[in-house]
């Protein structure tokens, strides 16, 4: 990992990753809603005009479960995001427009991390994609876990910071000094923005 996220990637190599913007986490009515969920996405919408204006590659990424719960995560969680559901959707304004453009794409996630067991690593590499800005919900869960497995693979990583929250602040503290401390960089939005040129 570089000391610093300046000297790895350039505007052109650097990736938009959106965790989990669905009705279940950002809608006042889904199910895994959290007041303080609403608070950040006039940030995240920011970021993604940004993202969108500069013709950056953004990543959609999405929890969805099959009908039965068959791939579900853990059965300490409630049922959430299954195909179809309104929970599943994306929240207004945010996924990608139709058409959908070819720098805007929907990875589909059956666990925490945005890597795992998808061709998440496979799209970025065929993009020639070095380093990421990644928001969403929640820091502490989805969003570290993306980070955590993009820095394992090599990818330098950025928290954009007034761009994701949870509904447990100590949790989140936790999971921000662990980012900015081993995997990556907790980045203002203006530095996120800058990131992506």
């Amino acid at each position: 990992m570089p000391r610093d996220w300046h000297e790895a990637g350039s505007p052109e190599r650097t990736a938009l990753v959106l965790v989990d913007l669905q009705n279940g986490f950002l809608h006042p009515k889904g199910g895994n809603y959290y007041p303080a969920a609403s608070d950040i996405v006039p940030n995240l919408r920011r970021l993604l005009a940004h993202a969108r204006s500069r013709g950056r590659l953004i990543v959609h990424v999405a929890d969805r479960h099959r009908a039965g719960l068959a791939d579900f995560e853990s059965a300490k969680l409630p049922a959430h995001c299954v195909d179809g559901a309104f929970d599943a959707a994306f929240f207004d304004g945010f996924g990608p427009p139709e058409p959908a453009p070819a720098n805007e794409l929907v990875i589909v996630k059956r666990r925490f991390s945005a890597f795992f067991a998808t061709d998440l690593d496979l799209t970025l590499r065929e993009n020639a994609i070095e380093r990421l800005v990644v928001a969403g919900v929640k820091t502490n869960v989805c969003v570290r876990a993306t980070i955590q497995d993009g820095f394992g693979l090599g990818y330098t990583c950025l928290l954009a910071r007034p761009a994701t929250n949870s509904n447990r602040a100590n949790l989140e503290a936790a999971a921000v000094e662990d980012i900015d401390r081993y995997m990556g960089w907790s980045v203002a939005l203006a530095d996120a923005e800058a990131a992506l040129g």
